[in-house]
């Protein structure tokens, strides 16, 4: 089992500022063929995976909207859930923080995202993390750093304390 924490913004889809993202039928940007392919096969080594959005879009559509909108990019997701509403504009590394202080989790976890604030983390969780470049997004290059840390076995004790 696995928890994939995933941004959208910077990860899935590049941000580029000068250009405007395509956005497709269902009123959300398409995302890059390269972080599709990654990402997917991220899901194809741990079939049980559970995605967990960290974007900023997270509350703009529920879970089951959300399934949809992978599945239109070709993702096939196992299951998904999302961190809470930031309502009181917490860092998005207090936000991962939170929701794991908040979930006993069991499983192993990587966190996907281009957000600088989760350079931050405490050791053990920056260890878990693929910090992209809000320009590009995840692609191939990041397949190594990936991997390292999948097959890197995680001391779940450490999660709450570390």
């Amino acid at each position: 089992m696995m928890l994939v924490f995933l941004d959208i913004d910077g990860v899935m889809a590049p941000a580029k500022s000068w250009q405007r993202p395509d956005m497709l039928e269902d009123g959300f940007v398409e995302f890059s063929a390269k972080a599709t392919r990654v990402l997917q096969d991220l899901l194809d080594q741990f079939t049980d995976s559970t995605i967990i959005l960290t974007t900023s879009h997270k509350s703009r559509f529920s879970l089951s909207q959300w399934r949809a909108i992978f599945e239109r990019r070709g993702l096939r997701v196992h299951e998904i859930k999302s961190l809470n509403d930031n309502t009181d504009f917490q860092s998005r590394k207090d936000e991962i923080l939170n929701w794991l202080d908040l979930n006993d989790i069991q499983e192993d976890f990587i966190i996907i995202d281009d957000d600088k604030s989760l350079n931050d983390l405490p050791k053990f969780y920056k260890d878990r993390l693929v910090l992209t470049n809000t320009l590009i997004g995840l692609n191939e290059g990041h397949w190594a750093q990936i991997q390292a840390i999948v097959n890197t076995e995680v001391n779940l004790s450490l999660v709450n304390n570390p």
